[in-house]
């Protein structure tokens, strides 16, 4: 049963024409982003609120949430380890901290947003290339039809098969992976919040202590 369908599946791999090595590459590359991607933003995630839930349960002061922080992965790791050091370094200097948070904030949404593209792309284009599988298809079978002079189904069937095939791949491509790009642009969104929460820990640790 199983080597009738890998025969199926090569036989329909075979029928889609020269545009299914395309679509089966970027179906490879989309795979391992997300496989990538996935990984990155569950560690990311996971070890943010670990952190924020470690913080607001036992407060560590600055040395203590440096150390904390650098044996943390993650961007709100990152913002509190860049934004603590520049408190410990320079004093309460607001223009100093809020500069180390934004740039830091900036580099670490770059980092999470990588891929991002990629996954938009063969979202996108996947769907076209399938399209102009089935206008190659289309093309050959009306070829067939010129060239025999009249119209008979076994002419058409052919390339009517190709345009069907590499169309339906596209979309098998398409849908999946824009799926994947909506959920992750999602849980990079909360990461964003989880990162303001971190930049909001750093300016009340670098608030000086009231004279009352």
């Amino acid at each position: 049963m199983q080597t009738e369908a890998q025969y199926a599946l090569l036989e329909l791999f075979r029928d889609g024409g020269f545009m299914m090595y395309f679509l089966v590459l970027a179906s490879l590359l989309a795979l391992g982003v997300i496989i990538a991607k996935g990984y990155i933003l569950f560690v990311a995630h996971r070890d943010s609120q670990r952190l924020l839930e470690q913080l607001a349960a036992a407060p560590k002061g600055v040395d203590g949430t440096i150390d904390l922080a650098d044996e943390t992965q993650g961007p709100v790791a990152a913002i509190l380890s860049s934004g603590l050091r520049r408190v410990r370094d320079t004093g309460h200097s607001d223009v100093d901290i809020e500069k180390a948070v934004s740039t830091t904030g900036s580099i670490e949404l770059g980092f999470l947003e990588r891929g991002l593209i990629v996954l938009a792309t063969v979202a996108n284009v996947a769907p076209m290339m399938g399209f102009l599988g089935t206008v190659v298809g289309m093309i050959a079978a009306f070829g067939a039809v010129a060239e025999a002079g009249q119209i008979e189904a076994s002419l058409v069937a052919g390339g009517i098969k190709v345009a069907l095939i590499t169309t339906a791949t596209g979309l098998t491509i398409a849908i999946p992976v824009n799926i994947a790009y909506n959920f992750f642009v999602t849980r990079i969104d909360r990461l964003i919040i989880d990162m303001e929460r971190g930049a909001e820990a750093v300016l009340e640790m670098s608030a000086p202590p009231s004279a009352y």
